[in-house]
């Protein structure tokens, strides 16, 4: 399918932070890969170019190099285009409905642009540096479809079982054990069970696929006595320690390790639970690592909905599961204790007794007595413990993290995080002492 296909960011990425704090929309994971590479998959043979706020493009591009991807990202030359929301959760199939060919027109559900086919002065009229909406698009036929748009990261984690199930049966070769099983192993539910070559699947454990399929991917490790219920995926070269119990819905990327128990939740790549402890309808971003016996929970006492920070308001998710929602390079320490529907931005370090808020702001350290609490319309500090995490000192564990999965933070990436800490700081000053 020749053509132009753009990934683009509309406002709706702000409902994501602080998962796209550093992160382009379309890089979060839903299911067995990113939204992008979704989109991707249903415009096969089609140049993709990148459309993302002008903070993360350096960024970007340096990230696109890096992997020796040649796309362009906020300018298009062809002569005509077509706009794919980042945040839309696509079927192959869609790319049939809505075509690259064909004359302009604007597809929306309510007022959120799903695509655009723009061609001529209509593409030229796109102002890149500027999220893409509907009062920005030049005016052509607007028509209304039904299609779903993820609006905050709890939907990602709603999703994420149907989506697994889903992109199995594209991805995965049912009932095939290409890695290598070693005597002992339990297979319930063998048609639903991909284990791709190169994986290992070690004595005593468990795979139930009766109620929903299970893939483990290239280089992946399931260490002995392990349990995993489908729908699950296990990421290449990632590992399922000993003893852990992986329940349904949960999509662990590549090069993670984990172990305790987890539930319905995304580990997106390069990040690490390996104890003991429970993360429920959570999402974790790239390079987390929780100590042992981090928990969180994700059903509150009273079995009501949880509400949720988001951009400073407290927001209504609907759900009675919600867990925490943790940004890139936080980690936590041994026995942390994490209240339901917390949210801890990019690059903190939580630690000590107690629950923190359920709302952390980015480069963050310390522990649940020195922050403080928005109580009655007013901020009631605890106890003066918390600091800001200094960006220099924070660069300096990053990189050493980076290292030890033999890769490097390029510059664009750590001039990137410095700007986020400076934008950042207004948040921090409510909390740090």
């Amino acid at each position: 399918m020749a053509g132009h296909v753009v990934l683009f960011e509309d406002e709706g990425y702000r409902n994501f932070y602080p998962l796209t704090l550093n992160n382009p929309v379309y890089s979060l994971r839903c299911g067995i890969r990113m939204l992008g590479e979704k989109i991707q998959a249903a415009y096969p043979g089609a140049t993709f170019v990148y459309h993302v706020r002008k903070l993360l493009e350096p960024f970007l591009k340096e990230y696109l190099s890096y992997r020796k991807i040649e796309s362009p990202v906020n300018e298009c030359k062809a002569e005509k285009a077509l706009f794919v929301n980042g945040r839309a959760l696509w079927c192959e199939d869609f790319g049939q409905n809505i075509r690259i060919e064909g004359p302009d027109k604007v597809f929306v559900k309510d007022s959120t642009v799903i695509a655009a086919r723009l061609s001529g002065a209509n593409l030229a009229a796109v102002d890149w540096n500027q999220p893409i909406t509907l009062d920005r698009l030049p005016k052509v036929e607007k028509i209304e479809i039904d299609y779903p748009v993820l609006k905050f990261p709890w939907n990602l984690v709603q999703q994420n079982p149907k989506e697994i199930a889903r992109e199995f049966k594209i991805l995965g070769r049912p009932g095939e054990l290409e890695g290598k099983i070693y005597e002992g192993v339990h297979i319930l539910g063998k048609e639903n069970v991909y284990v791709a070559p190169g994986a290992k699947v070690t004595p005593g454990v468990v795979i139930d696929a009766e109620e929903g399929p299970v893939f483990i991917d290239k280089g992946a490790k399931i260490f002995p006595n392990a349990t995993i219920e489908g729908p699950t995926y296990v990421g290449k070269k990632s590992a399922v320690k000993i003893g852990a119990k992986i329940y349904e819905g949960t999509s662990i990327g590549p090069v993670c390790k984990v172990g305790g128990e987890v539930e319905e939740s995304i580990i997106h790549s390069y990040s690490n639970k390996q104890h003991d402890g429970f993360l429920g309808h959570a999402y974790l971003g790239l390079w987390v690592n929780l100590g042992a016996n981090t928990n969180n929970s994700d059903l509150k006492n009273e079995y009501g909905t949880v509400k949720v920070t988001i951009n400073g308001e407290r927001v209504d998710t609907g759900s009675l599961f919600v867990g925490c929602t943790i940004g890139d390079h936080t980690k936590t320490g041994i026995n942390t204790m994490l209240n339901t529907g917390t949210v801890i931005g990019v690059g903190c370090n939580i630690y000590g007794s107690g629950l923190p808020p359920t709302y952390v702001p980015s480069f963050c350290w310390g522990g649940p007595d020195g922050f403080v609490e928005y109580r009655a319309d007013k901020f009631i500090q605890v106890a003066k413990r918390v600091m800001e995490y200094r960006v220099d000192k924070f660069i300096q564990v990053a990189k050493r993290v980076v290292a030890r999965r033999d890769m490097e933070m390029g510059p664009e990436e750590e001039a990137l995080l410095c700007k986020i800490h400076e934008m950042t700081a207004e948040e921090r000053k409510a909390v740090c002492a």
